[in-house]
């Protein structure tokens, strides 16, 4: 009996410290980013417009990468809302629009082969989505592992897991008007949470802070950098896209915003 009460006031101390939807994440990213080539300074960011091209990844990978485009396109605007920046969905809308779509599925075909984007078609791509411009991010490496850190067996009850996730993803700027490979970065994430919940530890939160911290390589000039939650502009752009749990809201708060709907407003 008094071990039954001594892990009950120990799961007691541990909800209270953590909170019943887990602990904060640790992290780090290590970057490795290029110097922006003189002919395409850090101005003329600001002046032409950007699109971001639909990630690529390995065919071991394929389907992981879903997301990493919108994700980078909002990450940008948040950060650096003066450049303009078309996001993946208006991208591959102007290109289909264009009759484009045969030479984009070539383009990138040749490129996850050769990590190259072909001059012509991106010519091509450029004038048809109105950009000087383009970034192409892609997935290189993505796992997450879960590690049992206390149990009580007696009750088959997992009481702490630590979840860990592990991404790769590079990042590259490419100049649309002659195919010059602007800028680029490789960044590697990972990411730790103690939790009692069942939520992993997501690939989206991974995606944001590694591609934030290569936009901020980019942004600070910077060619080889470490970044935790100490950075909190970093940490505050995951937090931000973090949904908030249905049963938060308040009782009425959905036939409140249906009323509201109703009414128009």
């Amino acid at each position: 009996m008094t071990g039954l009460l001594g892990i009950c006031c120990g799961l007691a101390l541990l909800l209270f410290t953590t909170g019943c939807g887990g602990s904060m994440y640790g992290w780090t990213v290590r970057t490795t980013s290029s110097q922006i080539v003189a002919a395409s300074d850090h101005a003329s960011l600001g002046v032409h417009p950007i699109a971001v091209l639909t990630a690529l990844s390995s065919p071991g990978l394929r389907g992981s990468e879903a997301g990493l485009a919108e994700y980078l396109a909002a990450i940008i605007r948040k950060v650096s809302p003066h450049w303009s920046v078309l996001d993946v969905q208006d991208t591959v809308s102007l290109i289909n629009g264009h009759g484009l779509a045969g030479d984009y599925v070539r383009l990138r075909a040749e490129a996850e082969q050769s990590h190259i984007l072909d001059r012509d078609i991106l010519r091509k791509l450029g004038a048809a989505v109105g950009a000087r411009f383009v970034f192409q991010p892609r997935l290189a490496y993505f796992s997450q592992e879960f590690e049992d850190r206390w149990s009580v067996p007696a009750f088959n009850v997992r009481v702490v897991q630590t979840r860990y996730s592990t991404l790769r993803v590079s990042l590259s700027l490419w100049d649309t008007s002659n195919g010059e490979l602007v800028w680029s970065s490789l960044a590697e994430a990972n990411l730790q949470s103690e939790a009692v919940n069942q939520d992993p530890v997501f690939f989206e939160d991974a995606a944001r802070i590694a591609l934030a911290s290569m936009i901020s390589d980019l942004l600070n000039r910077k060619t080889s950098s470490k970044y935790t939650p100490y950075n909190v502009i970093i940490d505050q752009l995951m937090r931000e896209a973090m949904p908030q749990k249905w049963n938060d809201s308040k009782p009425g708060d959905e036939q409140d915003a249906g009323s509201e709907k109703g009414r128009g407003k």
